[in-house]
């Protein structure tokens, strides 16, 4: 694993010096005297943190932290503040400027030590968090990859699922969850034979079984997770085909024995796949698609969720026509 590097900025060489002491031996160390250097190296090779100091002639400590959350390729980087300043408006002003700690000075090593190694962990597991999501995004991709033209259903209708979960009243982070494990609903297709995937016609009776496993396999595959990500996924996989009516699959689940998620992605899904061209038919218009799932209220879909995926068609169209080519 690379050793974290922090880049320690104060105008004055003393502080840099005890800072160099307390830091050395765990950490890659760069510096900058000024808040003007400090950008120019953050520029040039952008550290893991920054410890940077306040008071400092022609730029500011609060100056170079504003400059550098207001780039995307930087404001990424966790800034902690450390200065002699102590008052309660310093300490805001850093704050809101999207610093993430404050350390004053004369400074405790101790302190200091347990604040960059608290603020590196947390740098961490966001990396691996969205690295976790990241995959998650990718193996959905290679599954729809089989049977659509390009991977943006999964994008649109991981949207769609968030925001029809929103506006049922689900909170922000879960709607997130939802979207983030939207993806991961067809993986089982996978194990799907092509010649049955792709096939432009109407499918058997002994075809249709087949294609139908994708559930079970998608569960399969994504069981025995400790991951809520994951756990949710495989319910999505398991579910996504089951209908209010009972008359769905793999179980024939009705009503409020389907999750709450899997309804809603059941309505995602079958306005994308509906208004998307695929191998066995042309891309029907989104009001034809609105139409069907307002008539399949109380059959197909939640009666609750159908009229609220139609209240919100214009969010809808809008993710439509930004994820569409």
């Amino acid at each position: 694993m690379n050793t974290p590097r922090i880049l320690v900025v104060d105008d004055e060489p003393t502080n840099l010096k005890v800072m160099q002491t307390v830091l050395s031996g765990e950490y890659r160390l760069a510096f900058a005297k000024s808040g003007a250097a400090a950008l120019e190296a953050v520029k040039q090779n952008p550290p893991n943190l920054i410890l940077l100091d306040v008071m400092m002639p022609e730029m500011s400590g609060f100056d170079v932290c504003q400059a550098l959350k207001a780039d995307v390729s930087t404001q990424h980087i966790p800034i902690i503040f450390v200065t002699a300043l102590n008052e309660d408006d310093d300490e805001y002003n850093g704050f809101s400027l999207g610093a993430v700690d404050y350390i004053t000075k004369p400074i405790t090593p101790a302190l200091v030590r347990a604040r960059v190694r608290t603020h590196l962990s947390l740098v961490q597991a966001k990396q691996l968090k969205k690295a976790h999501i990241d995959l998650v995004q990718r193996l959905g991709a290679a599954a729809e990859y089989k049977d659509t033209d390009t991977g943006e259903h999964i994008i649109r209708m991981s949207l769609y699922s968030k925001r029809l979960a929103l506006a049922y009243g689900v909170s922000e982070d879960h709607a997130e969850l939802v979207r983030q494990a939207a993806p991961m609903h067809d993986i089982g297709k996978i194990g799907i034979p092509d010649a049955i995937l792709l096939k432009p016609g109407k499918l058997t009776a002994e075809e249709f079984a087949t294609m139908r496993e994708h559930t079970t396999i998608g569960a399969k595959i994504l069981e025995g997770s400790e991951s809520p990500l994951i756990q949710l996924a495989k319910v999505l996989a398991m579910e996504h085909h089951e209908k209010w009516d009972g008359s769905g699959y793999p179980r024939g689940l009705k009503a409020e024995e389907i999750s709450l998620e899997a309804r809603i992605v059941a309505i995602a899904d079958v306005f994308d796949a509906l208004t998307s061209r695929r191998p066995y038919k042309e891309a029907w218009t989104a009001e034809e698609a609105f139409t069907l799932i307002e008539d399949q209220a109380g059959r197909h879909f939640d009666p609750t969720l159908a009229p609220l995926f139609l209240s919100i068609k214009n969010e809808i169209l809008e993710v439509k026509s930004n994820y569409s080519r």
